[in-house]
C-alpha cells in the first residue's frame, strides 16, 4: 500500500481517540466522534478501532475518511511512557479477577406502609 501521512504534531501525549477526531475538526462534536467511532468508521494503527476513549501516543496512526494522520510528539512535550501493546479483542476479553473479599451482607429493607389509612394515599420519604 502507498499512504501518505499527514503529520500531526502532540503538545502533550497521550490524547484520547474521540478528543483527537474533534481537535482536527474532523467531526463536529463529540456525541459524533463517539459514534463514528462506535459503528467502526475509525482505524488506529491498521484495525478498525471501536474503543472511543483509546489512548493515542506518538508514532499511532489513525485512519478516517480515507486519510492517514501520524501522531509526531512537538519538540518541546515530554513523551510519556506506553503501556504494554494490548489489542482491543485482549481488552474485550480482559475480565476482573476475583477477589477473596467475603461477600458484603445485603441491606434489609424495611416494608412501608403502602397506602395511609387515614389519607388514603402513599407516604411521601425524603430520606
Amino acid at each position: 500500500m502507498n499512504e501518505e501521512y499527514i503529520e500531526i504534531e502532540l503538545e502533550e501525549e497521550p490524547i484520547e481517540l474521540c478528543k483527537l477526531l474533534k481537535v482536527l475538526n474532523l467531526v463536529e462534536g463529540g456525541g459524533q466522534a463517539k459514534n463514528l467511532i462506535t459503528e467502526g468508521y475509525v482505524g488506529v494503527n491498521h484495525e478498525i478501532c471501536t474503543i472511543k476513549r483509546k489512548k493515542l501516543y506518538s508514532g499511532d496512526v489513525l485512519e478516517f475518511d480515507g486519510e492517514f494522520f501520524q501522531l509526531a510528539l512537538s519538540e518541546d512535550a515530554v513523551p510519556a511512557e506506553k503501556p504494554a501493546a494490548q489489542t482491543q479483542a485482549e481488552s474485550k476479553q480482559a475480565a476482573p479477577q476475583p477477589t477473596n473479599q467475603p461477600a458484603k451482607a445485603k441491606r434489609k429493607r424495611t416494608k412501608k406502609p403502602k397506602v395511609d389509612d387515614k389519607t388514603g394515599r402513599r407516604p411521601i420519604s425524603f430520606g
